[in-house]
């Protein structure tokens, strides 16, 4: 049922539970889409004849197009609508996963990530502004929760599926696979998700759009989020690009399929999310943010000990205090934006898919000097950076707190 005095959705009801698991089903495929190659790029590095370093590339290309592209969805969702741009966006993620099945060469392969990546940006950019505009406050804290554990879900079921399928199919059929999948995904959202009851369209201009944006970056409440949000993702995503080449080679030796099966230290990180808003509710977001600065710094710490076993606790570790950080942020950005929701919200994803695709060369610098540990102390020292951040963001929080 529906607030009666609002009209807007409130928790645990069943268009709670009908918005919120269409969402998830399309973050799923999203981000299932978008990091299926992560546990294939030393395949992909033996099969097209190039180095660690480029493979990675056809994973941040689409973090890279998935970032920019952020910028355009959302202040055109503001204008025409949310649902029917989440649906069009999800076509082409099936179509452009359907034509990667047939990519010849490492440059085709490119060339179609990036595409797929202008795609994928499009239910990231919209999701969070549909629940800001559906949702009532306590629903919408829960629901931002429950939405990113798609997101982390659909981190893990890519992964695993890019291990699992590339090791017995190869790339070819991991990539006719995963359009299959989508396809199936895009039909159960169209189905499930209701249409938008509380949309008010704003006219496309873009003198006002900049405007927009800017008011959002000169708004230090979003913008300290932003650097948090993009930062951390900076470090976390890419200590698991390089650790597929530890684990990789000796004393390690895990094939394409168990490493795979690493991405499942993901699931902490689903949990971190799920209960983010009962965290942020008692301590304070911006503690939150810290707190799981805090423990990423640890996780990252314990992988050194040199030990699969060490190893796969620490990515448990840093995945739950990462997801802690981003669950925290994301919906910091979204309860605090004056105006223009879903430009804020795809403001804070352009933040941190740039991060994602720019963390990478960051950390080969400390890779190159001294392997993984050189990038456990690169990521300490960016750690660091968000830390003071989040503090910070803490002291305005205070503030504002004090003042009304």
């Amino acid at each position: 049922m529906l607030n009666s005095q609002s009209g807007m959705i409130t928790p645990h009801t069943a268009p709670f539970w009908h918005a919120t698991l269409a969402l998830c089903l399309g973050s799923f495929m999203v981000f299932a889409n978008l990091y299926v190659t992560q546990p294939l790029l030393p395949m992909i590095s033996e099969q097209f004849a190039v180095s660690p370093l480029h493979s990675s590339v056809s994973f941040t290309i689409s973090t890279l197009t998935l970032g920019i592209s952020l910028l355009f969805y959302g202040p055109l969702s503001d204008a025409i609508g949310r649902k029917g741009i989440m649906l069009l966006t999800m076509v082409g993620i099936t179509l452009t996963t359907a034509s990667l099945a047939l990519a010849s060469s490492y440059q085709s392969l490119l060339l179609l990530r990036a595409l797929q990546g202008f795609f994928l940006a499009g239910l990231p950019a919209i999701a969070v502004a549909y629940m800001s505009d559906e949702f009532n406050a306590d629903a919408l804290m829960i629901a931002v929760g429950i939405y990113i554990s798609g997101n982390s879900l659909g981190g893990i079921g890519g992964r695993l599926l890019g291990g699992f399928l590339g090791e017995n199919l190869g790339l070819t059929g991991t990539f006719a696979c995963m359009a299959l999948l989508s396809l199936l995904l895009t039909l159960a959202f169209a189905w499930l998700l209701p249409k938008s009851q509380h949309f008010a369209a704003k006219p496309l201009r873009a003198k006002p759009m900049l405007r927009q944006l800017w008011a959002h970056l000169a708004n230090k409440r979003l913008l300290l989020s932003y650097l948090i949000g993009g930062l951390s993702f900076f470090i976390f995503v890419n200590q698991y690009s390089y650790i597929t080449f530890v684990l990789k080679d000796n004393p390690y030796s895990l094939s394409a399929q168990y490493i795979g099966l690493l991405f499942l230290t993901y699931l902490s990180g689903t949990y971190a999310s799920a209960i983010s808003g009962k965290l942020g509710k008692r301590f304070s977001q911006p503690n939150c943010m810290m707190a799981g600065t805090v423990i990423i710094m640890l996780g990252s710490g314990v992988t050194l000990i040199p030990s699969l076993y060490a190893i796969i606790l620490g990515l448990l570790i840093n995945a739950f205090g990462f997801f802690l950080t981003h669950s925290t942020a994301s919906s910091w950005v979204s309860l605090n934006a004056q105006g223009g929701k879903a430009s804020a919200s795809s403001l804070y994803l352009t933040f941190y898919y740039v991060g994602a695709s720019t963390g990478g060369i960051y950390l080969s610098i400390f890779w190159q000097q001294a392997q993984w540990t050189g990038v456990v102390i690169g990521s300490w020292l960016m750690l660091l950076v968000i830390l003071w951040l989040g503090f910070q963001l803490q002291i305005m929080h205070k503030r504002l707190v004090t003042t009304t």
